[in-house]
């Protein structure tokens, strides 16, 4: 009886040991792992103002109020370009939202992102074309909107937002350019120079993050394709618009390059003004009604979102120092760089100087009460504009060799 419950216990014993083990989802957690980075955090002495940057003091610059304090023409609201690098479609849709209203009275929201989605497009066939030796980024120039514009049309905002459903802010840095970039560098590696395939593969991804824009929509009754909308609602002719530099690197009054990381086309179609007519032309275009379309440098200290305000402190260079051998300088050096394109929409004098009301998509432009507004001052333009877009007429009125 003995000999038979022991084996009766091994048994049993085997059976419980041959049971399949079970699995459960837990949160992860290291407690010691945290304890190692809060005592290595101790000993290092992180400092708290670890993170200050170096900015204007604003508790004695005379800042425009408010918006209200500008003669402004009109344009839609504000939109954030949320975590994306493609300021220059925000701004340059903007821009032509409002000549639409100039030119025409309409007044409509436009998809920005319907012109991002085919500014991806054809830089992939460029890439192709040149068999990876073009720029692939997320950062590109006013004259591809209207580039865009001519080749495949327009669309509202209402038929085409870009985003995917319940998506909050447009996000293309995390996730969608890294998968574009990727395919693409697989596509140089292997020499795979099928421009059908690219495309296609280009745009499958496009589709993915940003969904496809339709061939057709509905809008205020009509039914319209992207050139019909363009064409028959806005009536806007991408021709009829110039990009400006003054660069001391060109003739004047002649057009030359760009030479800026986002002019990736390396368009020759720039009029290089003087110094005086480029600034002129801002002057004059905004007091006759027209907007303009403003590329170049925020990287600055004179520029805070707090106060929604951008100026030259006089500890970088004093007002009457501003002159075409400044702003040359710091292109040469890099200090100014094309870093975002805005949208300029209105003008005010006070006892500060001349300032301009500045539409903006940037992240830093929705911390300041004037959500999506900054306040740029003459000088602040003066230096750190390196391009603008404009219409050819008011262009014509400042530049006396324009052509």
């Amino acid at each position: 009886m003995r000999l038979l419950l022991s084996v009766l216990i091994l048994f049993a014993a085997s059976f419980a040991w041959a049971q399949p083990d079970k699995a459960v989802f837990k949160k992860h957690e290291n407690p010691f792992y945290e304890q190692i980075e809060e005592r290595a955090d101790e000993y290092l002495e992180e400092e708290e103002d670890s993170n200050l940057v170096f900015k204007v003091d604003f508790e004695n610059v005379a800042v425009p109020s408010s918006p209200d304090d500008f003669t402004s023409v009109w344009r839609a609201d504000p939109v954030s370009q949320g975590r994306t690098g493609t300021c220059w479609a925000f701004a340059t849709t903007s821009y032509l939202e409002s000549e639409a209203k100039r030119l025409h009275g309409t007044e409509t929201k436009l998809s920005e992102m319907y012109f991002v989605y085919w500014e991806y497009v054809e830089k992939a066939r460029e890439f192709v074309r040149t068999r990876g030796e073009s720029r692939f980024a997320e950062g590109s120039l006013s004259d591809a909107v209207l580039r865009v514009y001519k080749k495949y049309g327009a669309m509202p905002r209402a038929a085409y937002d870009g985003l995917l459903p319940a998506q909050p802010f447009y996000d293309h840095s995390k996730k969608m350019f890294p998968e574009l970039e990727t395919y693409l560098d697989g596509v140089k590696r292997a020499n795979a120079w099928n421009e059908r395939a690219v495309v296609e593969t280009v745009r499958a991804i496009l589709d993915k993050y940003m969904t496809a824009p339709p061939d057709e929509f509905a809008f205020e009754g009509e039914t319209y394709t992207p050139r019909s909308f363009a064409e028959d609602h806005l009536k806007l002719d991408a021709d009829d618009y110039v990009s400006v530099i003054s660069s001391l690197a060109h003739p004047a009054d002649e057009y030359a390059r760009y030479k800026q990381i986002d002019n990736w086309r390396k368009s020759e179609d720039y009029y290089n003004a003087t110094f005086e007519e480029f600034v002129e032309t801002i002057r004059q275009a905004i007091r006759d009604g027209n907007t303009v379309c403003l590329d170049g440098d925020v990287s600055e200290a004179g520029l805070d979102g707090e106060f929604s305000a951008a100026v030259i402190p006089s500890y970088d260079i004093p007002s009457e120092f501003i002159d075409a051998n400044a702003r040359q300088f710091r292109i040469e050096n890099k200090s100014s760089k094309d870093d975002h394109l805005v949208h300029l929409v209105g003008y005010t004098e006070n006892e500060a100087g001349e300032w301009f009301l500045i539409k903006d998509s940037m992240s830093s432009a929705f911390n300041g009460e004037w959500k999506g507004y900054y306040f740029y001052h003459l000088d602040y333009v003066k230096l750190k504009t390196l391009c603008f877009v404009v219409h050819r007429d008011a262009a014509a009125k400042t530049i006396a060799d324009f052509r």
